[in-house]
C-alpha cells in the first residue's frame, strides 16, 4: 500500500465514526493488550500479570500459531489453552495478518470466518468479542465491516477514550520500546484518572531484549505499578467495554 494511501486511510478512518457511543465515565478503566501474540507475551508477560492479579487481552492471528516468523516465536495451542484457563481474553487479529484496507470485503469475510473457526476450540465454541486491526491499519469501509461483528475494535492511534468514543477504532497508548516514554505514560494515566477515561495499553513481545515493538518485563511491571498507585482497575477488553459503556 502506497504511503499516501496509508495516511489517507488512517485520517479518514479516524474522521468517520462507525460505532459512536458516549462512555459512561463513571470511573477510570485500563486494559493491557498484546498484538500478534508472540510466545514471550505469555511466557514472560503472563507471570507478571498474575503477580499483579491482572488479566489481559491477547490479539491472536491464527496464521501465526506454532510458527517462527522473521525471528519471532509465536504462541501455540497450549498457550491459548493456558491463558484462557487463567481468565485472560483471546481477541481476534485476523487469520492472515494482512492490512485490512488491502482486502476486499469478500476476502475480509473469508479471513474473519477462518480465524473464528480456528479460535472456536479455545473459546468454548463462541466467537471472540474483541478485534484489533493488523498493523493498526483501517479504512472507513473496513471499520464498517468489523463494527457489527465485535463489541470493540482497537487501532493504534494514540490517545484516551472518554466522552464520545468510536468503538470501531479505539485509541491506545503504546508501551513499545520504540515509543516508551515514562513521563508521557504517567501523564496519560493521570489524565485517565481525572477524566475517568478508558486507557488501553498495547505492546507485542515481552523480553529482556525485546524487539522495537515489544517491552521488557521491567517496563510492564512499572506500568502495572503506576496503574495500581492510581487505583485504576484493569480489565480485559471484552469486560472493559461493558464497564465503560455503563
Amino acid at each position: 500500500m502506497a504511503m499516501l494511501s496509508v495516511r489517507l486511510n488512517r485520517l479518514l478512518a479516524r474522521l468517520t465514526p462507525a460505532h459512536s457511543v458516549r462512555l459512561a465515565g463513571g470511573r477510570p478503566i485500563a486494559s493491557i493488550t498484546f498484538d500478534d501474540f508472540p510466545k514471550s507475551a505469555w511466557v514472560r508477560g503472563g507471570p507478571i500479570l498474575a503477580q499483579y492479579k491482572v488479566r489481559g487481552t491477547y490479539y491472536t492471528a491464527g496464521g501465526f500459531c506454532g510458527r517462527t516468523v522473521d525471528g519471532t516465536v509465536f504462541y501455540d495451542a497450549e498457550d491459548l489453552r493456558a491463558l484462557t484457563a487463567a481468565g485472560h481474553e483471546i481477541g481476534c487479529h485476523s487469520f492472515g495478518h494482512q492490512p485490512t484496507p488491502d482486502l476486499s470485503s469478500r476476502d475480509l469475510a473469508l479471513d474473519a470466518a477462518r480465524n473464528n473457526e480456528f479460535l472456536k476450540p479455545f473459546l468454548n465454541g463462541e466467537a471472540p468479542q474483541s478485534y484489533a486491526f493488523p498493523y493498526g491499519l483501517a479504512s472507513p469501509r473496513t471499520k464498517k465491516f468489523f463494527a457489527p461483528r465485535f463489541t470493540n475494535v482497537r487501532g493504534v492511534h494514540p490517545g484516551l477514550n472518554s466522552g464520545r468514543a468510536d468503538l470501531a477504532l479505539l485509541n491506545v497508548i503504546s508501551i513499545e520500546m520504540r515509543c516508551w516514554d515514562r513521563v508521557e505514560i504517567m501523564r496519560a494515566i493521570t489524565r485517565a484518572r481525572h477524566d475517568r477515561a478508558w486507557i488501553i495499553f498495547y505492546t507485542h513481545d515481552i523480553d529482556d531484549a525485546p524487539s522495537e515493538y515489544g517491552s521488557t518485563p521491567a517496563m510492564l511491571s512499572e506500568l502495572l505499578d503506576r496503574l495500581a498507585e492510581a487505583r485504576i482497575e484493569i480489565l480485559p477488553m471484552r469486560e472493559a467495554v461493558k464497564a465503560a459503556i455503563g
